[in-house]
C-alpha cells in the first residue's frame, strides 16, 4: 500500500520534549525536561473519594455527555474564577481535553492558511505546533523579563497585520518570567484597537511563590465576557493531576460556540467520568490549601535548583529566578549548541530540554529549560551534579 498522507501532515513536528520523554523512559536518567508536577504531591485519596462519590451516583457518569461539558463542573470553575476578578457564566465557557485542545480549537475556528500570529520570544513549544500545523505564520515579539516589549508589538502589528497574539503572561513556558501591570494593560490596549485576538493561556498562574504581588489576568482587565479581545485557558492538569486532562477555555460567546462546535468534530465531549470527578474535588476537597501546599514545596525546589546553579557558577552562564510556575530559563555562551549538549547530558544520566524548540522564529541554540518542580532534593542534586559535569565537559571543550 503507497499511503497517500495530507499535505497539512508537513505542518505538524515532533514535540522535544516527548522525545525527550521516550528517551529517558527505563533508563536511569533524571529528568529536568518535562513540565511534570511532583507525584508525590498528587492528592490520591482525594481523588479516589471524588471517583467513588461519583460512580455511587449513578451510572450518568459512564454515559455520553455535554459538549459544551459537565454543567456542575463548569459552575464549579465559574465561582473559582471569581477570586481572579472573572466573571463569566457556564454559557461563556467550554470544558476541553487539557487547555493544549483550547489552543487547537481556537486555531482551528479562528486561523487561515498564512495568518499571522504573534508570539513572545521564546513561546510554548506545543502552542507552536498547533499554529503550524495550521499553516499560520508564526512572528516572534521580543520581550525582556517584564513581557513584550510594547515598541516592538506595535512594530510587529503594523508589519504583519497579525490576526490573533498567543501569550502566556503569568510565569511563562518556558522562562518562568511573569509580565508586569504596564505590559498587560499596553498589549490589550493595542490589540483591541487594532481587531487583533489575544489567546491568554494560564496553566501556572496558581503556583506562585509569596503571597505579596498580585498578577492579575488580561481577560479580567478587559471587558468581559461578551465582546471581549482576549480568548482566556487554564487546566487542571498543574494543580491536581495531569491525567485527568481536563481544562477550559473562557470568551465571547460567539468564540466558544465555534470551538463548541469544532469540539464536537474533534472528540465529542471530554471524559465525563474525569469532569465529574473534578466537580466532587472541587466541592469537597479543600483545593486551595492543596495548592498552597505545593506552593510551598515547589518554592523549596526551585531555591534549591537557584542555589545550585549559584554553586556551580558555569562562566557565561546565566539565569533568571523564577517568581512561580516550574521552569528554569539558562542561557550558555553561545560556543554551546545545547541540542548537543542533551547528547552529553544524557550520557552522564540528566536530560533537560534544548532551548531551540521553544523558538518561533530567530533561534539561540544557546539555551535551556529546566524544571524544578518533579525531583525531589535528593534526585536534584545528584541530576545537577550530572548537568555540571556535561556543562563543565562542554566549556572546556569550546575553551580548549
Amino acid at each position: 500500500m503507497e499511503y497517500q498522507f495530507s499535505k497539512s501532515l508537513d505542518g505538524f513536528k515532533s514535540s522535544a520534549v516527548r522525545e525527550i520523554l521516550k528517551l529517558t523512559q527505563g533508563k536511569s536518567i533524571i529528568s529536568f525536561a518535562g513540565g511534570l508536577p511532583a507525584e508525590e504531591f498528587f492528592p490520591l485519596d482525594a481523588v479516589k473519594d471524588a471517583v467513588e462519590r461519583v460512580m455511587a451516583s449513578g451510572k450518568s457518569a459512564l454515559q455520553y455527555g455535554l459538549t459544551e461539558g459537565y454543567t456542575p463542573l463548569r459552575q464549579s470553575i465559574c465561582n473559582w474564577m471569581e477570586q481572579k476578578g472573572i466573571h463569566v457564566t457556564p454559557n461563556e465557557m467550554l470544558i476541553t481535553t487539557g487547555s493544549q485542545q483550547a489552543i487547537d480549537l481556537l486555531t482551528r475556528v479562528y486561523i487561515d492558511q498564512d495568518d499571522v500570529i504573534l508570539v513572545e520570544r521564546p513561546t510554548y513549544l506545543a502552542a507552536i505546533q498547533v499554529f503550524q500545523s495550521r499553516g499560520a505564520r508564526i512572528i516572534s515579539v521580543d520581550g525582556d523579563q517584564d513581557g513584550m516589549d510594547l515598541d516592538d508589538l506595535k512594530a510587529k502589528v503594523a508589519e504583519y497585520k497579525p490576526k490573533m497574539v498567543y501569550v502566556i503572561p503569568t510565569f511563562s513556558n518556558p522562562t518562568g518570567k511573569v509580565w508586569n501591570l504596564e505590559r498587560r494593560k499596553g498589549l490589550l490596549s493595542i490589540c483591541r484597537e487594532a481587531n487583533i485576538l489575544i489567546l491568554e493561556d494560564d496553566p501556572y498562574g496558581e503556583l506562585k511563590f509569596g503571597d505579596t504581588e498580585v498578577y492579575p489576568s488580561i481577560f479580567s482587565l478587559d471587558e468581559h465576557p461578551h465582546n471581549s479581545c482576549v480568548v482566556y485557558t487554564s487546566t487542571f492538569s498543574k494543580t491536581v493531576a495531569p491525567a485527568l486532562r481536563t481544562g477550559w477555555v473562557m470568551g465571547d460567546p460567539q468564540i466558544i460556540g465555534n470551538m463548541t462546535r469544532a469540539k464536537q468534530a474533534a472528540d465529542l465531549h471530554s471524559s465525563t467520568l474525569d469532569q465529574q470527578t473534578l466537580h466532587q474535588l472541587l466541592e469537597h476537597f479543600d483545593l486551595q490549601g492543596h495548592i498552597q501546599l505545593i506552593r510551598k514545596h515547589y518554592e523549596e525546589r526551585m531555591r534549591l535548583m537557584a542555589e545550585l546553579l549559584a554553586e556551580y557558577n558555569w562562566p557565561g552562564v546565566t539565569w533568571n529566578e523564577p517568581k512561580g510556575g516550574m521552569f528554569f530559563w539558562v542561557e550558555l555562551p553561545e560556543s554551546i549548541d545545547t541540542t548537543e549538549l542533551m547528547k552529553v547530558a544524557v550520557e552522564n544520566g540528566v536530560a533537560f530540554v534544548p532551548g531551540v524548540s521553544f523558538y518561533a522564529d530567530r533561534p539561540k541554540n544557546n539555551t535551556m529549560r529546566l524544571n524544578y518542580t518533579f525531583a525531589d532534593n535528593e534526585t536534584m542534586r545528584l541530576g545537577m551534579e550530572r548537568l555540571n559535569r556535561a556543562i563543565t565537559s562542554a566549556l572546556e571543550k569550546t575553551n580548549a
